[in-house]
């Protein structure tokens, strides 16, 4: 019996590690906020070019952040600096008529969010890219900002 929980358990912990996520990273704010003046800048490299991805950032929050949504520039570029895509999204942290949070709490007041920049994408070249995320709020300094992320996944 002993053995038969056992193969059931690591059957599980297998299944769950099967994931189509090529990177993902996160920067922390210690200050607990994103400064307008402090972009979180991701490397990747691609070296499959015949498949497709989708690309995402993740916020994690408090309940401290003051507005229902967030807005963040996003800039891809390649490894010469040449820039693929850029485009400024607007996404909601909290419902808008009961101010619920909208993400995943893990932990008391923290909330996870994710949101996706680009849908199938192809990259021409395998190689070093970057991504670059930057808060785009009316504040320069958005509290309740614990950490952003940069998630890349194939498409099945």
């Amino acid at each position: 019996m002993k053995y038969i929980f056992f193969l059931l358990l690591a059957s599980l912990f297998i299944a769950g590690c099967h994931s189509n996520r090529v990177y993902e990273d996160y920067k922390e704010f210690d200050t607990k906020a994103w400064l307008v003046n402090d972009p979180a800048v991701f490397e990747f490299e691609i070296s499959d070019t015949t498949k497709k991805y989708n690309l995402y950032y993740n916020v994690r929050n408090t309940l401290q952040y003051p507005f229902a949504r967030i807005f963040v520039n996003y800039t891809l570029t390649d490894s010469t600096g040449i820039q693929l895509s850029k485009q400024l999204l607007s996404n909601y942290l909290f419902d808008q008529k009961t101010g619920q949070p909208l993400g995943r709490s893990g932990l008391g007041d923290v909330y996870d969010n994710q949101f996706l920049i680009l849908e199938n994408q192809y990259f021409r070249k395998s190689g070093a890219y970057t991504l670059q995320l930057e808060q785009f709020n009316r504040l320069d300094t958005l509290a309740g900002i614990l950490a952003v992320g940069f998630r890349i996944e194939t498409v099945q």
